[in-house]
């Protein structure tokens, strides 16, 4: 992946690594923080973010990416994260800002 450097893909993770469990955050609000865009963040996400808590990184309706696969569904229930019936993310009781860790 030669369009993101590999210090731009290490913000990204850390970032990613830093979202307590139950807690989601969006690829606009990591790539506020790291800077790039949405798609830039996802990109690292999609090429490197297997290690990392991938499930926690939503879009901002809080809906799921295709590329989850169903497979977040398990990790949100284990964690307790917020969810209505239809699956997506209760968006203001999940949020974290990475702006604002705290």
């Amino acid at each position: 992946m030669s369009c993101v450097d590999e210090a731009y893909v290490e913000r990204v993770l850390e970032t990613v690594e830093q979202i307590p469990p139950g807690r989601v955050t969006t690829y606009g609000a990591i790539a506020a923080v790291v800077g790039g865009g949405p798609r830039q963040v996802g990109t690292v996400m999609a090429h490197h973010g297997g290690p990392v808590p991938w499930w926690r990184v939503v879009r901002a309706d809080g809906t799921l990416p295709p590329s989850h696969d169903g497979r977040a569904e398990a990790h949100y229930e284990a964690e307790g994260t917020p969810q209505r019936a239809d699956g997506r993310l209760i968006m203001l009781e999940a949020f974290w800002d990475p702006a604002d860790p705290d």
